[in-house]
């Protein structure tokens, strides 16, 4: 690694050996789904005496992983690093992710940002996750030749479209590649994890190595199978310690190798030689059923208007959003903020809604169908109304259903219009 990204992974223990004892991480466990299977992979929750990847006690909500972040860091003050690792792939629930990193960032602005991903779906949110200073990522890749692949994943999902067989493994393969070539050129640090698989791909592990170091990765992670019962890989056995310090050394021709990898969970806390999501489990169990108040988690409304008075511009044409908050008993602009640029597709209403993650609802004179459903799923409530943006608000911050109909253009309050065009309804 070069002295800039050597800089970059002084707080990180899982990039820098050396920082192991000094400074620790918490996994946010908050993608529930994965989009590919693999052949060892069972992601149960709430196995407590399993510490292995894929499992955490409970999942978080993009505002509950940010209380439980709170709370992680007033008790373990030597957290330098929050990263999502699943229990199943950050991009198989992207809005999510992107919402979450967004809350974490703006909150925590000093915090090591990082994801662990199969590569399968990272690609459209690449440039996102630069925005964010997201700076280190890990892929795993297990195979780069898809005869090889074709045995580790049962499937690859790519939408709505379900892969299998060698062609799941040759679209699987490229995306890592695409992406990992992306995420290079935006300097972001990279880390491949290569899962090893005796009598699968253990011969192929130099073969990974090799074409990882082509591509421009910085770090290798041979990590032995974890066998695990009702997988198809669940009776093979574990490669013992002789055969993974041989594939290490093998691999280290080509590329530095990490050897203080501890399997963490996806809900890990804590250093990485001493773990504490035991410990945490009941603060992480909490926080994954307890609902904050609006006000605590998300103060803001966004406001999409032409003038600055009305309700009334339709989302997709708004550059900027006004963020409004309540003050005692009147309302106060606090910013502007600009949208992302047209043209990006479902892109640009996932970036949409990770800006917006404080904020509790948007008010926009039309909202169509694709950023009505990626809103609402990242917490924000899309409401198409016209009106007096101080009706608005009182109706959001005072929950009155009646008169603000999601999905419609709705009059908000007793106005009369006067066909001045300013969008009243």
């Amino acid at each position: 690694m070069n002295e800039s990204i050597d800089s970059r992974s002084l707080r990180h223990p899982c990039f820098n050996e050396g920082a192991k004892g000094r400074f620790g991480r918490v996994h946010l466990p908050v993608a529930p789904t994965c989009n590919i299977k693999c052949n060892f992979c069972d992601r149960r929750y709430d196995c407590v005496n399993e510490s292995r990847p894929g499992v955490t006690s409970s999942i978080l909500k993009p505002d509950q992983a940010v209380r439980y972040l709170d709370q992680v860091l007033a008790r373990e003050p030597r957290i330098s690093v929050a990263g999502i690792a699943g229990p199943g792939d950050p991009f198989a629930s992207p809005a999510t992710t992107m919402v979450t990193l967004a809350a974490i960032r703006r909150k925590y602005p000093d915090l090591v940002l990082c994801l662990s991903s199969n590569g399968m779906g990272i690609g459209p949110a690449i440039g996102e996750l630069a925005a964010l200073g997201v700076s280190h990522v890990t892929i795993t890749v297990c195979a780069v030749a898809p005869e090889v692949g074709r045995q580790i994943y049962a499937w690859v999902r790519d939408g709505n479209i379900v892969y299998r067989g060698k062609q799941a493994a040759e679209l699987l393969l490229m995306r890592q590649q695409q992406a990992i070539s992306e995420l290079k050129r935006r300097d972001i640090t990279i880390k491949v994890n290569c899962i090893v698989v005796p009598g699968i791909n253990d011969q192929h592990v130099v073969d990974v190595a090799r074409a990882m170091r082509d591509l421009g990765v910085d770090l290798f992670n041979c990590m032995a199978l974890f066998p695990t019962a009702q997988t198809p890989f669940g009776s093979i056995r574990q490669p013992d310690k002789e055969t993974m310090r041989r594939l290490r050394d093998e691999a280290e021709r080509y590329l530095p190798q990490m050897r203080h990898c501890t399997r963490c969970r996806a809900d890990a806390v804590g250093l990485l030689g001493d773990d504490r999501s035991g410990e945490f489990r009941s603060c992480l169990n909490s926080c994954s059923t307890k609902k904050p108040s609006q006000g605590e988690r998300r103060p803001y409304v966004a406001v999409a208007s032409e003038e600055g008075v009305l309700i009334n511009q339709h989302l997709g044409e708004a550059s900027r959003l006004a963020i409004w908050e309540r003050s005692g008993s009147s309302y106060q602009l606090v910013e502007q903020r600009e949208t992302p640029a047209a043209g990006g597709g479902v892109r640009r209403w996932h970036q949409m809604a990770a800006m917006l993650a404080d904020c509790r609802a948007i008010l926009a004179g039309a909202i169509g169908p694709t950023p009505t459903v990626i809103l609402d799923a990242a917490g924000i409530k899309p409401i198409a109304a016209a009106g007096f943006i101080e009706d608005g608000l009182r109706a959001v911050y005072e929950d009155r259903k009646a008169g603000l109909i999601r999905g419609r253009r709705t009059a908000i309050g007793a106005m009369t219009c006067t066909g001045s065009g300013g969008g009243c309804g």
